[in-house]
């Protein structure tokens, strides 16, 4: 039986991707990483059969014990920018296979690696109209420069055996905005858009990072974990052995739609005005990095950076095709959970 190896679960991304999973893949064999006994009493009762790792990610020993015995890693706690963690499960996949007993490590990481290029140019708030691809692109996603958002963690995954000379075959998975509601056993709560929306609520303003003219993608988490679930069918398929699916061309930029923040913010404070949960006619505020840092932490700073991809590469290897909500679908509900949350 094919054994599943996750960290994340209790996490917003891997949580909904083991219950894409779950559902397409009932009887794989499958251990959760968790880290204290009450989340994990929380994923036994919703999944009796899965085999819970009670350790954190500092725990090496585990990692690498339970990387080597599983036919297949997912890798999303904290998987981004943890390098010990990386290190630990690649160690761990080299012991225990080879080309006669293959493993598959699909690793969660971050399209935020493609703001590098306002970063470096101190730029905030300024638009952009440079888009990455993974598919004519790929070359370039796997060589950024080093001080780029998790690029660090992205070398060591891209190094664990690039050629799959010795059986272990990488994808890293790097999704832009996350937007939806989880159907994970414990986080079902995006990040960026949430924030944004929960800032809008409290302050009654909408917020706009220098002059608002960034653009971002986006993806529905749904639709992201259906990439897991196909890079999945392709493994238990027998299908895998595909060098454009896996190693140095094995580089997902999932998204299928798009917005621009100072927009976005406008719609959320309009629709949330228009809700009565604050009051009509939202102004503008418009706040520096400092300013965004001291109002809502490193989501604030995001919501003036640009991060444009387009996601060919599971659509011609996998057959992936997004069909879930779009975030302008989605505001409503958004605004409404947050407002459930305050």
């Amino acid at each position: 039986m094919t054994k599943v190896f996750i960290t994340g679960v209790t996490g917003y991304i891997a949580g909904d991707a083991f219950y894409a999973l779950h559902k397409a893949f009932p009887d794989l064999e499958y251990s959760l990483l968790v880290r204290t006994q009450d989340k994990a009493d929380k994923i036994t009762a919703q999944y009796p059969k899965a085999r819970i790792v009670l350790a954190s990610l500092d725990d090496s020993e585990t990692l690498e014990k339970e990387s080597s015995k599983a036919d297949i890693v997912i890798h999303g706690a904290d998987s981004s920018d943890n390098e010990g963690a990386a290190k630990a499960i690649t160690k761990g996949l080299l012991a225990g296979h080879s080309k006669e007993n293959p493993a598959y490590y699909i690793h969660t990481g971050g399209a935020g690696i493609l703001t590098y290029f306002d970063t470096a140019a101190d730029k905030l708030g300024e638009s952009s109209d440079r888009t990455f691809n993974d598919w004519s692109q790929v070359s370039e996603l796997t060589s950024l420069p080093d001080d780029a958002f998790h690029r660090n963690v992205d070398k060591i995954v891209l190094a664990t055996d690039p050629k799959g000379e010795h059986g272990v075959h990488t994808a890293i998975l790097s999704p832009p905005t996350i937007y939806g509601e989880g159907r994970g056993p414990v986080g079902q709560r995006g990040r960026q858009v949430y924030e944004m929306t929960k800032l809008i609520l409290e302050k009654k303003y909408t917020p706009i990072i220098g002059k608002g003219l960034a653009n971002w993608t986006d993806v529905n988490v749904h639709d992201l974990s259906d990439v897991y679930v196909k890079l999945v069918e392709k493994i238990v398929s027998g299908k895998a052995a595909d060098p454009e699916v896996w190693g140095e061309k094995g580089y997902y930029l999932i998204q299928s739609g798009e917005h621009n923040w100072g927009e976005l913010a406008r719609k959320i404070a309009h629709k949330a005005a228009s809700l009565g949960y604050i009051p009509k006619d939202p102004k503008d505020e418009s706040l520096s990095k400092d300013a965004a840092m001291d109002v809502a932490g490193f989501e604030a700073v995001s919501w003036g950076l640009n991060c444009l991809s387009r996601s060919e590469r599971a659509q011609k290897v996998l057959g992936w095709k997004p069909s879930a909500p779009s975030l302008d679908d989605e505001i409503e509900t958004i605004i409404k959970s947050e407002k459930a949350r305050l």
